[in-house]
């Protein structure tokens, strides 16, 4: 049934005032980045979050958009084994043609624009305090210009696994909503393989392997960055309900009491798991479940039961409390904001579990699961691959890692000439074991 004139205007009302609140996500991150990373690179990760933002809004502005476009719109489809595989959108550059107004197809835009943002801040976390300043903007334009639109077009633009459930009767296609997938997973495998590039943190290793804890400087900038965080998160998911899952603006009531139940759960389950290995919470771990709990939400928060976002975030929060340590200690991933645990390790179990819960929800569309492994099994076997070798590439050509005496010195002064908080003492790393 078409909607009429004055639902659509609510609609698009509703949706620009969802998406506005997306750069509180933004923020929120950023001073969760700055937080968990030491005292004297503090200026540095903040710095790097803007610039960050603002290099992978115009890239994604001037081509990004064009290979992820619009569903319904123009793209390039190979036909394969008799069916069409649509892999990448052709669209003009800088938005030539595109109508800026309150259709679908421009509020998407503008969604992007800040989504594509929060892909290209999460590696930030992961490889703090040893990721040179141009290095990052470098990769950071390569994500927002390739990676994101491409997989992104895959999901939201029409392409290929959002075609799954058409072509091979598997469920709704794939079901990612808020951007577990697209946005945190893409941005959380990204970090990892960075990290992978970039080698531990100096002192992060005794000399028989084990990890040392390196503790953040602002717990209370870690804290207050999940609040923020919470907000917008709420705009992501709402708005993207809207314009990736067809979901009415009544639905969004479901919309955020899912997403804070996620989170809740999430970060409870961390806390007590902290608790139970560690002897007493920790702060950092249980922000990250926070976080992670957000993320897992995001696949299809609207197709789901306030009880199954509960089921998912307890699950989230142990994945995250657990993994930051495994990943740490047999994958020797030093990862000071626990980027890879609540971006890609949460954003990955989301998608596994919109498949059980929305497939329950969403009746008469079997192969829901089957769906949402397809789309993981991309991300962990294209997506991982691809921009683990983009950035091997890159850091051929812009050495990544900052030399040994900016690391001893802080990113502040080696990069930018002035520390984050001059009137205090900057502290040593005397108190990393070695």
């Amino acid at each position: 049934m078409p909607q009429s004139p004055v639902w659509s205007e609510i609609s698009a009302a509703l949706c620009v005032f969802s998406i506005l609140l997306v750069p509180l996500a933004v923020a929120g991150l950023a001073l969760t980045n700055n937080g968990l990373g030491k005292t004297r690179s503090a200026a540095h990760a903040m710095l790097a979050s803007m610039c960050v933002v603002a290099v992978a809004a115009l890239v994604y502005i001037a081509i990004g958009f064009s290979w992820e476009g619009f569903a319904g719109r123009s793209t390039h489809v190979a036909i394969i084994g008799g069916k069409p595989w649509d892999w990448i959108a052709a669209q003009p550059f800088f938005l030539r043609g595109q109508e800026l107004s309150n259709s679908p197809a421009s509020l998407a835009v503008l969604l992007q624009m800040f989504a594509v943002g929060i892909a290209a801040m999460i590696p930030l976390s992961a490889a703090a305090d040893r990721w040179r300043f141009g290095a990052i903007c470098a990769s950071s334009a390569v994500m927002s210009g390739w990676t994101y639109p491409l997989f992104a077009h895959w999901v939201w633009g029409g392409g290929w696994l959002s075609q799954v459930g058409v072509i091979y009767g598997l469920g709704r296609g794939f079901l990612d909503t808020g951007g577990a997938g697209t946005i945190h997973g893409v941005g959380g495998l990204t970090a990892l393989a960075v990290v992978w590039l970039i080698g531990p943190r100096t002192g992060k290793y005794s000399e028989d392997g084990m990890p040392v804890g390196i503790p953040g400087h602002n717990l209370v900038h870690v804290v207050f960055g999940c609040i923020l965080a919470w907000a917008g998160w709420l705009g992501l998911n709402s708005a993207g309900a809207m314009l990736f899952g067809g979901i009415p603006p009544t639905a969004l009531v479901l919309v955020g009491i899912n997403t804070t139940l996620c989170a809740a759960g999430s970060s409870l389950v961390a806390v007590i798991v902290t608790k139970i290995r560690f002897g007493r919470p920790d702060a950092s771990i249980s922000a990250n479940g926070w976080i992670g709990g957000l993320v897992a939400s995001s696949a299809a928060t609207a197709m789901i039961s306030p009880a199954a976002a509960i089921i998912i975030g307890l699950v989230t929060g142990g994945l995250v409390a657990l993994s930051v340590e495994w990943l740490e200690m047999y994958l020797r991933v030093d990862d000071p904001g626990g980027a890879v645990s609540s971006h890609a390790v949460a954003g990955l179990w989301g998608l596994l579990a919109a498949g059980m819960f929305a497939g329950i929800r969403t009746a008469g569309a079997p192969g829901q699961w089957l769906a949402q492994l397809v789309g993981i099994a991309t991300l962990v076997g294209f997506v991982l691959p691809m921009t683990y070798s983009l950035n091997w590439v890159l850091n051929r050509l812009i050495h990544y890692r900052v030399e040994s005496d900016g690391e001893r010195q802080g990113m502040d002064l080696y990069e930018l000439g002035a520390g984050a908080y001059p009137e205090f003492m900057v502290h040593s790393d005397d108190f990393i074991q070695r």
